[in-house]
């Protein structure tokens, strides 16, 4: 008996599937065309981490690096910001067929300001334009990180009509602020007068790296228990994650069905979906779809890295999910907090935790294009000589 692909069945509950990964060699390949037509992929996204490991590890670049390196006036991070450039644009025009079919709600290619600007609001706004203005495509987003700074640049950056996909979010307060600024573009680019209906933005609300620190403070907790608080305690193992996503979705419900966005909308105004990220489950204990299996609803979409959609297209289980077990949700984060672990906290450290993990690679890999481009004109000089 045939069974239907269950990334396809996602759409059918309203969910869109987007690839948590880029490469050059996903594109050389056809891969990326493959997933498209075979699995209804109708979206990328990337960060500096993922790109790095691209560049770092593949020979898909050594050539593209090697004819940059020729010309002197382009530093490393212009280097390896052509070379990003090049890729997304790619996956853009491959998604655009998506995009028009969809009249611009899917088929989206994203690419992230670099992770060292994470607290320059100043910075993150002229990266955030250059990279639209080199990218020069309507289904592409700019990825500005969930940290003050970013905050502060997200109403510009609506307002100025730039496509945002705003990243790092662990906290629904956090996550509540992002969802207000876009209002706030969008409301001062109809005060000038300007279009909204192609103004697209995502919330990328982060999943399992929630769960990765809370059972490390409730295993802590668990250890120096006494026997009638253990059993509580330990029922709460891998439930933070899921039950912050299920409330912030609650958020998304409230601010977009009602006054100011719905003003907006009869204007053409677009709703800012919430994207599912870090949906790879990290422990081994947990089912390894657990993260999308547990949020599948209506105006969502769910980023997931290649190992994580071809799980969930072998054994995925698709049903409504999102907005059930909404009090157990509520209980669960009570629980957590008479147990003395603060979300808002975790969240706030995961944020800082996320810039470095970014940020370390990134710096690593210009020092590393510096190198290559150092090497090669010095072979470029022994050449001219013999």
């Amino acid at each position: 008996m045939h069974t239907r692909n269950p990334l396809l069945l996602l759409r059918e509950h309203g969910q869109s599937v987007w690839l948590d990964f880029m490469s050059r060699g996903l594109l050389l390949s056809g891969e990326l065309e493959r997933l498209i037509a075979d699995d209804g992929l109708s979206g990328v996204t990337s960060n500096p981490t993922i790109l790095v490991k691209a560049i770092d590890s593949s020979g898909d670049y050594a050539g593209a690096i090697e004819s940059l390196a020729a010309d002197p006036s382009l530093s490393p991070r212009k280097i390896y910001e052509r070379l990003a450039l090049e890729d997304i644009r790619a996956a853009a025009d491959l998604l655009r067929p998506v995009y028009d079919r969809t009249a611009g709600r899917d088929g989206f290619a994203s690419l992230e300001v670099a992770p060292d600007l994470a607290d320059d609001t100043a910075a993150t706004l002229a990266e955030a334009r250059a990279l639209w203005a080199g990218l020069a495509r309507p289904n592409v987003m700019i990825k500005v990180p969930g940290t003050p700074a970013g905050l502060s640049a997200i109403r510009t950056l609506v307002a100025e009509g730039i496509n945002v996909n705003i990243t790092l979010l662990f906290s629904r307060e956090t996550y509540r602020q992002v969802a207000l600024a876009y209002i706030d573009g969008l409301q001062a680019r109809v005060a000038r007068g300007l279009p909204i209906e192609q103004v697209a933005s995502v919330a990328s609300f982060f999943v399992s790296r929630i769960d990765t620190v809370v059972d490390k403070l409730l295993a802590q907790k668990v250890a120096s228990a006494g026997p009638a608080e253990r059993p509580r305690l330990e029922g709460l193992f891998g439930k933070a994650a899921i039950a912050n996503a299920k409330l912030a979705y609650r958020i998304y419900k409230d601010l977009f069905g009602s006054s100011p966005f719905v003003d907006l909308a009869r204007s053409g105004a677009r709703t800012q979906r919430v994207l599912w990220a870090s949906t790879s489950a990290k422990d081994p204990r947990y089912r390894d779809v657990m993260y999308v299996e547990e949020l599948i609803g209506p105006d969502t979409i769910d980023t997931m890295p290649p190992e994580t959609m071809a799980a969930f297209r072998d054994h995925g289980r698709v049903r409504d999910t999102l907005e059930t077990g909404l009090r157990e949700a509520e209980d669960t984060l009570a629980a957590l907090g008479e147990a003395g672990i603060s979300l808002e906290a975790v969240a706030a450290a995961l944020v800082d935790e996320g810039i470095k993990k970014f940020d370390e690679p990134f710096q690593a890999m210009l020092k590393g294009i510096q190198r290559r481009s150092a090497d090669r004109r010095v072979e470029r000089r022994e050449e001219r000589r013999s």
